[in-house]
């Protein structure tokens, strides 16, 4: 199974986006100093965009970045710890999952959303390295408990 697949059962998919959520309700949370100030500011006035709107961006991101992740979970699974394999390559993986915002930030037409990725793409890499181990153990989690079900023929 590849890693869009867990997309196919919808309530894996809930509990996908819904640990993806405390995940990043988590890592925000911890951020200190300054930075951490800003970014707490600037995540709290997205949170206050609506109760669904974090929920409804990681749903549309996660397709392509199931996608972009599933080589690395793949090279992972072939060593035998797919979730450690994430952890050892946390660069690697980052640079994976910001492909995707790359690619869409590209697209935009919004030269002032792309100035201001462009300006904090390089500090959100570290940000979303840190991520990693805990989305790795969402994956494997996830992933484990799927396995453990008996399937329906």
């Amino acid at each position: 199974m590849g890693l869009p697949d867990l997309l196919q059962d919808a309530t894996t998919r809930a509990k996908l986006i819904n640990a993806c959520v405390d995940l990043i309700d988590t890592q925000v949370a911890a951020k200190g100093g300054l930075g951490g100030v800003a970014l707490k500011t600037a995540y709290g006035v997205v949170k206050g965009l609506g109760a669904s709107y974090i929920p409804g961006a990681i749903e549309r991101l996660l397709p392509e970045m199931l996608t972009a992740l599933d080589p690395l979970w793949s090279e992972g699974a072939a060593t035998g710890d797919a979730a450690a394999y994430l952890k050892e390559h946390r660069a690697l993986t980052a640079d994976s999952l910001l492909s995707v915002t790359d690619t869409r930030i590209a697209h935009s037409s919004n030269s002032l959303i792309k100035t201001t990725y462009q300006r904090l793409r390089q500090s959100v890499k570290g940000d979303v390295e840190a991520a990693v181990p805990g989305l790795a153990d969402i994956l494997g989690d996830i992933l484990a408990h799927q396995a453990a079900q008996p399937s329906v023929s």
